[in-house]
Order: C-alpha cells, then structure tokens, then sequence
C-alpha cells in the first residue's frame, strides 16, 4: 500500500513538471513573444538601428567613439577593453576605492583637454564614470553640451546646429517622470554623419 502511493506520488510529481514545463517554458514565452511583436516590435527585437539597409547598433547599447569629430560615450568596463555586449557589468569599485579615485581624476583632466575647458570646469558625473552595466547608451545634456564645441570645429559647423541635433535626440524621462533626460549618443552621432551627407550632396 505504501509503495503504491509513492509510485503514485511520483507519478503526479512527474506529470506536474511535465504540464509546468510545456506551459512555462514553451507556451507563455510563445504568448509573451507575440504580444511584443505585435504591440512593441521594434523593441522586442533590441531597438535595432537600421541605417541604409544595414543594422549598425541598437539604441539600447552604447558604442565606443573616440574621433574628436563625435560625441564620446560614457566610460565602460564591460570587458576588458570596455563597451563588450557579452560582458555587460560595472568595475566594482566603491566611492572609497583609490583605484577608481585615480580613474576619475585621469577621466577629468582628459575631457577638460579635449574639450578645450578651463582647469576649473565642473565636469559632469557622467563623463567620468561607468554605468552599473558599461553600455548605457545616454549621456547627460549637460555632457553632451560641453562636448558640443569641439565636435562643431571637427566638422566644420556652427554650434547651433550641434545644439539642435543634440536637442532632437534628448529622450525625455521614462512615462513623463521617472529619471532624468538623456541624449542617447549612437542616435546623435548619425545625426551628425547625415547633416554632413546631406550638407555634401
């Protein structure tokens, strides 16, 4: 009698992990993934950039610039070299920690000279330190202001028409109020690369 219940528990047991598996692992992502194709297509498929036919990034990932004639991205220790997809993360290193004190200053005295600022500009947290995921994709206004300068001599434009673009590729704070504004730099820097197609043609 013992023995019976236990091959019928097992039984249950079995057929239960069997009924959870088809329906969690295969059924509800299958639903899931066909409400966002229909309702939110571009972003279940990574909010990818399309550019002439061909997919150079996603407006979710930040992407390592470092010509003077673009906006530079936040600093990134995804990976070994920075900006690595696969290796999304942060340092790890705590305010207290003089590795990243030293990081920081280096960062600070670097983007002054780039940028053409004076010794005592105040330089924006952002422009300075990683994300917690090393590829997020926006920088502050504030950042991409200062760097607006120096992207206009490299390209031979006015500033106006850097601050314009930098304007219409500000995304807002998500649903109206969560966050701060954010210029996403990938969108920016095509911007840039189009004005000047344009400009040519």
């Amino acid at each position: 009698m013992q023995i019976k219940t236990i091959v019928q528990e097992i039984k249950i047991s079995v057929l239960a992990t069997l009924v959870l598996a088809v329906l969690l692992c295969g059924i509800y992502p299958l639903v899931v993934w066909g409400i966002a194709q229909v309702v939110f297509p571009r972003q279940a498929n990574g909010s990818l950039i399309d550019e002439r036919g061909e997919i150079i990034g996603s407006s979710l990932i930040a992407q390592r610039f470092t010509e003077t004639q673009y906006f530079h991205p936040r600093p990134s220790s995804a990976g070994p070299s920075g900006y690595d997809a696969a290796q999304s993360g942060g340092s790890n290193l705590g305010p207290l920690s003089s590795e990243l004190q030293r990081q920081v200053k280096e960062r600070v005295a670097h983007y002054r000279l780039e940028n053409s600022l004076a010794s005592d500009t105040l330089v924006p947290q952002d422009a300075v330190t990683a994300s917690a995921s090393g590829l997020d994709p926006h920088i502050s206004p504030k950042n991409a202001k200062l760097q607006a300068s120096r992207v206009a001599r490299a390209r031979g434009i006015s500033e106006a028409e850097v601050q314009e673009l930098i304007r219409e590729c500000t995304d807002g704070p998500d649903l109206g109020f969560l966050g701060d504004p954010g210029v996403n730099v990938l969108r920016l820097n095509l911007a840039l690369d189009n004005l000047a197609l344009n400009n040519f043609r």
